[in-house]
């Protein structure tokens, strides 16, 4: 059997996606043309290497022992991409960064805007997912640097701290909420929000919080953005949930009631997470060292 890189970064994708059509959009193919590679590497194995439903794909037995060498070939054909640019005219490389969405949207942006000004040949593959699934794939290898919730339990990965934030409510002025200095996120669920698109992060952590309260979330609209979000909070149409640093900085501009959840879980201490930090390529190794809270 051969199997070209294109098609081990395939499968990767499609597995990580869970959907062979998100899967070919992140590499870059046309569905047609993934699919096809995906047939034609199950053809020249002789089994299939994906169960396939109407929720979407999980690899077989025979799938994921592929996907566990597939990941492997990336990280070295990375590596030595990196290693011999040395001697083509100067350093480069790429680190793959997960985050939740919290560091994405209030943090990373202005902490990698540093590092990359001062590593022009370096890039940052960034992504949003929930913080155990970053836990699980940086333990895995198909992470360099993940960015999670300090509640998540990170086994034997190496940890650093990286930004404390809070989660708090957004409302209108004039919205029952706005009066109260507190409220639980279960009391919260009684009113219309104002929430992120359903791939976040975020919102399904969100989504699952609410299932454990036994109710729905009643989103009226689903947004790109909290800045967004706070946008149309202060229009009156829902509430929102968003980090206090979005909401102290919206509130400048925006007329809006901040009010603290109590819940435990609002309070997020955000830390980094690798697999050994001596494994990490020299790129890697300078981009924790940048985004490392200050002792």
């Amino acid at each position: 059997m051969r199997f070209d890189l294109t098609d081990l970064r395939l499968f990767c994708e499609v597995v990580d996606a869970g959907s062979i059509t998100a899967g070919a959009e992140k590499s870059a193919l046309a569905l047609a043309a993934a699919s096809t590679r995906i047939r034609n590497m199950e053809a020249a194995l002789g089994a299939p290497l994906l169960s396939r439903s109407r929720q979407g794909v999980l690899p077989t037995p025979a799938g994921r022992m592929l996907l566990k060498h597939a990941r492997t070939i990336l990280v070295q054909q990375a590596r030595m991409r990196e290693d011999l640019s040395a001697y083509a005219g100067g350093l480069s490389g790429e680190v793959k960064v997960l985050a939740n969405t919290n560091a994405l949207t209030e943090f990373l942006p202005e902490a990698l805007s540093s590092f990359l000004a001062d590593h022009p040949h370096v890039s940052v593959d960034l992504e949003e997912r929930l913080s155990d699934e970053i836990v699980g794939l940086i333990a895995e290898g198909v992470g360099d640097i993940g960015i999670v919730a300090g509640t998540v339990e990170v086994g034997a990965l190496q940890t650093y701290p990286f930004r404390s934030d809070r989660f708090v409510v957004v409302t209108a002025t004039r919205h029952p909420l706005a009066a109260r200095r507190s409220v639980t996120f279960a009391e919260v669920l009684a009113y219309d929000l104002v929430g992120l698109e359903r791939s976040s992060s975020l919102q399904r952590f969100l989504t699952a919080k609410a299932a454990r309260e036994g109710r729905p979330l009643k989103l009226r609209v689903q947004l790109r953005s909290f800045d967004a979000v706070c946008r149309l909070v202060e229009c009156g149409v829902g509430v929102g949930v968003v980090p206090r640093t979005t909401a102290h900085r919206s509130s400048r501009t925006m007329s809006l009631a901040i009010v603290e959840l109590d819940d435990d879980w609002a309070q997020r201490e955000l830390k980094i997470v690798v697999r050994a930090e001596d494994e990490l390529r020299p790129y890697a190794r300078e981009l924790v060292e940048s985004l490392r809270a200050p002792v």
